[in-house]
C-alpha cells in the first residue's frame, strides 16, 4: 500500500512539474510580391532552422511562453519579432515578410524595425500603424472589437460609449473606409445605421482577424472614398495541418470556431466562426424578459484554396443579423414621459461574401483579382400608443442596398529600388430607400424618401515607390473616384517620403487629396412644392473633398521605447451645407442620421493638431502607451461664420498599460490591463427653452450652433484575465469592467415636452463584461 502511494505521489509530482509544449511554424516571404523565400535562417534562442522551397520553417515542442524570433536572409533586412506567444491549445503559425535591401555592397547587417505597430502596407508612410489580434483581446474595453481598440490610439475617440463609432482627428464618424482582403466592404457591425462606419457590436471575430492596418490621414493612393480613416483588414488562414477549435461564452455572445485542413496532402484550409447573442438566448428560454430584447447573431469565414500552377483562391465573408424590439409597459401608470409610449422595431442586417485570386506572372508581377457581393438592410418602424392603447404610426423607414464588387490590383517590381502598384475598383449598387417621418413631434408625417434604382462607383489608382537608398523611401500616386449617378468625380494626387535618419530616428511627410461620395440616401431626399410637385434637390451633389498634410517624427529612446510626434492639417471643401443663408447645418457634424434638407457644396472646414505619444513595447510582460492629442475642428456653413464642429473636443489624453504575471512553469498567466481617457467634451447647440415650450418640441438656438461644450470626458476601463495552459488546451477567463468609476459623462440635451424641462442625456455607466474561452 505504501509503495503504491509513493508511486502515485511521484507521478503526480512529475505531472505538476511538466512543461506544456506546442509547435511554432510559419512562412518567410518577400514584402512586395509575397513570394516564399527558400534558405532564410530563422533563430529562436540557440535553435536555428532553414526555410525550405516553400519558405516554410518549423520548431517542434517549444515550451509555452513568449519568444524572440530573428529571421535573416542574404539581400534582405534582418527581421526581429518579439513577444511571440506559444500556447498549448493552438499552434502558432506566422507569415513574415522581409524587406529587400537596395544596396548590399557593404558587409553589414541592416535590421528592419521590430516595432509591432509598423504598418503592413509598405506604401503607408505617415499616420498609419498595424494592430494585432492580441491588442483587440488584451486592451481594456476592446472586447475583440477593432473600433473599440482603436479608441486607444492617438487622435481617436469614441463618439458614444453605447456604440463603437469613432471620431478621428475631429472628423465625423461617417468618414471611415472599411476594407477586407483588398476589397471595400460595408460596415461590419451589428446595429449599424445608414452612412455610419460603426454600430453597436462588431460582427467580426478575433478568431478570423490577422494583423491589420489602421490609417488616420494622408492615405496611400490605393485607398479612396474616405475622409477620416481606413481599416485595412487581413484575415488569418486556418491551420492547414491539424484541426483546432475554440469555444467562448460571455455577456456578448456564445462563440464557436473551427479550423483545419481539407486533407493531409493538400495545403488548403478552412476557418469559420459563429456567434449567438447570450442575452437573446436567455430571453428565449425565459431567464430574462423577452419584450425589450436586443438580438444578434453572426457568421464569418475564410477558406484558402491554393493550386499548383493557377495561383491561390480565397473565399471569405461575414454576415450579421441584429434587431431590437421595444414594447411599452402594459400598465400606463408607469409611463413617465411620451418616450415610454412608443412601440418600435429596429433591424440592421449586413452580409458580404467574396472570392480572391492571387497569381504570380513571371518573377516580377503579381496580380490579385476579387469578386464579391454585399447586402445591407436597415429598417425602423415606430408607433405611438394612445390613451386607449391604439397605435398611431409615427415613423417608417427602410434602406436596402445590394452591391456587386470587382477589384484588380497588380504589383510590379521593376528593381530593388522601384515598385509599382496599380488597380481598379468597381461597385455596382442596387438600392431601395423609403422614409416616412415628421420633422418635429406633432408635425404631420411626410414622405422624405421613396426611391429605387441602381448606380455605381468606380475607382482607379496607381502608385510608385522609389528607394534611392536603404534609408529613404519616396511614394507618389494618383487616385480616381467617380459616382455614375450624377457623373461627379475626383482625381487625387498622393505623396509621401520617409527618411530613416539613424538607427534611432526617422522623419516622414505625407500629402493627399481625398474625397468621399455622400451617403446615397442624401441624393434622393424629396421636397414637395406648394403645388404638390416632388423634387430631389440633392440629386447633383458633388463629392466632399479634403487636403491632408502630415509631418511625422519618431525617436527610439531605448530598445523597447519610442517617442513619436505628428503634426497634421486637413482642409475640407465642397462640403454639403443647407441652402438657407442663415443656416448652420453641415454634413461635417453628422453623428447618426443623414440629412434630408436641400444641400449645396459650398461649405468648408478644417482639422489641425499635434499628437505626441510615448510607447513602451511589451517586454518582461509589461507595456504602456501615453498619447496626447491637441486639436481644433472647425466648419463654416451658409451663414459664413466659422464655428467648432460637434467633435471639437480640443484634447484627448489616453493611457493604456498592462502587466502579465506568469508562474514558474508558465502554465498560468494573470493579466491586468488598464485604459484611462481624459478628453474635452463634445460640442452641443443650446436649447431655446421658451421657444421649445411654445412649439412643443426641442428648438435649438441655431445661430449659436455648437457654442457649448460638454463637461470634460473621463473614463477608466479595467481588464482582469487568467490564462491556463494545460495539455493540448488553453483556457482564458476574463472580466472587462468598462467605466470602472461609474462616471456619467454628459452626451447631449433634449427638451422634455411633458415636463417642459431641458433634460440631459448621459453616456453609459459601469458595465462588467465576463467571458470564458477554451482553445484546443
Amino acid at each position: 500500500m505504501k509503495i503504491r502511494f509513493l508511486i502515485a505521489l511521484s507521478f503526480l509530482t512529475l505531472v505538476t512539474k511538466a512543461q506544456f509544449t506546442q509547435q511554432l511554424r510559419g512562412t518567410i516571404t518577400d514584402q512586395v510580391l509575397q513570394q516564399p523565400l527558400q534558405g532564410a535562417t530563422v533563430t529562436i534562442g540557440d535553435q536555428s532552422v532553414i526555410t525550405d522551397v516553400n519558405g516554410s520553417f518549423r520548431f517542434k515542442n517549444l515550451s509555452v511562453g513568449t519568444y524572440r524570433i530573428t529571421i535573416s536572409f542574404s539581400g534582405f533586412k534582418e527581421a526581429i519579432l518579439d513577444n511571440i506567444v506559444i500556447n498549448s491549445g493552438k499552434e502558432t503559425v506566422l507569415t513574415v515578410p522581409l524587406e529587400v535591401l537596395v544596396r548590399t555592397e557593404r558587409e553589414v547587417v541592416i535590421k528592419a524595425s521590430n516595432k509591432k505597430n509598423k504598418p503592413l502596407n509598405d506604401m503607408s508612410a505617415v499616420s498609419a500603424r498595424a494592430f494585432t489580434v492580441e491588442e483587440t483581446q488584451k486592451y481594456a474595453a476592446a472586447v475583440n472589437d477593432p473600433l473599440r481598440m482603436a479608441a486607444s490610439f492617438p487622435g481617436v475617440m469614441a463618439n458614444d460609449d453605447g456604440n463603437n463609432n469613432i471620431i478621428i482627428r475631429g472628423n465625423s464618424p461617417t468618414g471611415l473606409l472599411w476594407r477586407m482582403e483588398g476589397m471595400d466592404i460595408p460596415s461590419p457591425n451589428h446595429f449599424s445605421q445608414p452612412g455610419l462606419s460603426g454600430g453597436g457590436i462588431s460582427i467580426l471575430s478575433s478568431q478570423l482577424l490577422a494583423n491589420s492596418d489602421f490609417v488616420t490621414s494622408a492615405f496611400a493612393a490605393e485607398y479612396g472614398n474616405a475622409l477620416s480613416g481606413v481599416f485595412d483588414l487581413k484575415l488569418r488562414k486556418g491551420n492547414n495541418e491539424k484541426k483546432e477549435f475554440s469555444l467562448q461564452a460571455g455577456v456578448l455572445g456564445l462563440n464557436a470556431s473551427a479550423e483545419g485542413p481539407f486533407s493531409k496532402n493538400y495545403k488548403g484550409s478552412y476557418l469559420i466562426n459563429y456567434r449567438y447573442s447570450t442575452l437573446s438566448l436567455l430571453g428565449k428560454i425565459g431567464v430574462l424578459p423577452n419584450d425589450n430584447m436586443t438580438n444578434f447573431q453572426d457568421l464569418s469565414y475564410n477558406i484558402f484554396l491554393p493550386t499548383k500552377k493557377a495561383g491561390s483562391f480565397t473565399l471569405f465573408g461575414f454576415g450579421g443579423l441584429s434587431d431590437q424590439d421595444y414594447q411599452p409597459e402594459k400598465d400606463s401608470s408607469k409611463w413617465e414621459s411620451r418616450g415610454d409610449r412608443y412601440v418600435s422595431t429596429f433591424i440592421s442586417n449586413t452580409g458580404m461574401s467574396g472570392i480572391n485570386h492571387s497569381l504570380l506572372v513571371g518573377s516580377k508581377l503579381k496580380i490579385n483579382t476579387g469578386v464579391g457581393v454585399s447586402t445591407t438592410k436597415i429598417a425602423y418602424d415606430e408607433d405611438f400608443t394612445e390613451d386607449d392603447f391604439s397605435l398611431t404610426t409615427s415613423h417608417r423607414e427602410k434602406f436596402i442596398t445590394r452591391n456587386l464588387l470587382f477589384n484588380i490590383t497588380a504589383n510590379y517590381q521593376f528593381s530593388k529600388r522601384l515598385n509599382l502598384r496599380a488597380g481598379f475598383i468597381n461597385k455596382e449598387i442596387n438600392y431601395k430607400f423609403y422614409r416616412l417621418s415628421a420633422d418635429n413631434d406633432g408635425d404631420p408625417l411626410e414622405e422624405k424618401l421613396n426611391s429605387r434604382g441602381s448606380t455605381a462607383t468606380r475607382q482607379a489608382f496607381a502608385q510608385w515607390q522609389y528607394k534611392p537608398s536603404n534609408e529613404v523611401a519616396l511614394t507618389a500616386g494618383l487616385h480616381y473616384v467617380g459616382l455614375a449617378h450624377n457623373n461627379t468625380s475626383s482625381v487625387e494626387p498622393r505623396f509621401s517620403a520617409k527618411w530613416n535618419m539613424s538607427n534611432r530616428s526617422s522623419l516622414a511627410a505625407g500629402y493627399g487629396l481625398h474625397s468621399q461620395v455622400q451617403t446615397l440616401n442624401v441624393y434622393f431626399a424629396q421636397t414637395t412644392s406648394p403645388a404638390g410637385e416632388i423634387g430631389m434637390p440633392n440629386r447633383n451633389l458633388d463629392l466632399t473633398r479634403s487636403h491632408h498634410y502630415v509631418l511625422s517624427y519618431s525617436y527610439r529612446l531605448a530598445k523597447n521605447m519610442q517617442l513619436k510626434a505628428e503634426v497634421y492639417y486637413q482642409q475640407l471643401f465642397n462640403v454639403p451645407i443647407a441652402t438657407h443663408d442663415s443656416s448652420t447645418i453641415s454634413t461635417l457634424n453628422i453623428e447618426y442620421d443623414y440629412i434630408t434638407d436641400p444641400l449645396v457644396n459650398k461649405g468648408k472646414g478644417k482639422n489641425y493638431g499635434v499628437e505626441l505619444s510615448l510607447e513602451r513595447y511589451l517586454q518582461d510582460h509589461f507595456y504602456f502607451t501615453l498619447s496626447n492629442s491637441f486639436y481644433q475642428s472647425k466648419y463654416t456653413a451658409a451663414d459664413g461664420k466659422e464655428r467648432s464642429t460637434r467633435f471639437n473636443g480640443n484634447y484627448i489624453i489616453t493611457l493604456i498599460t498592462g502587466k502579465d504575471f506568469v508562474n514558474e512553469r508558465k502554465a498560468k498567466t494573470i493579466g491586468l490591463n488598464l485604459r484611462t481617457i481624459a478628453a474635452g467634451g463634445l460640442r452641443t447647440t443650446p436649447i431655446d427653452l421658451a421657444a421649445s415650450r411654445s412649439a412643443g418640441y426641442t428648438v435649438f438656438k441655431e445661430k449659436e450652433a455648437y457654442s457649448l461644450q460638454n463637461p470634460a470626458y473621463f473614463r477608466t476601463d479595467l481588464r482582469v484575465s487568467i490564462k491556463w495552459n494545460r495539455r493540448r488546451m488553453t483556457s482564458t477567463l476574463s472580466l472587462d469592467i468598462q467605466n470602472l468609476t461609474n462616471r456619467l459623462n454628459l452626451f447631449n440635451q433634449y427638451y422634455d415636452k411633458d415636463k417642459e424641462q431641458i433634460k440631459n442625456l448621459y453616456q453609459t455607466g459601469i458595465i462588467p463584461v465576463l467571458n470564458y474561452k477554451v482553445e484546443f
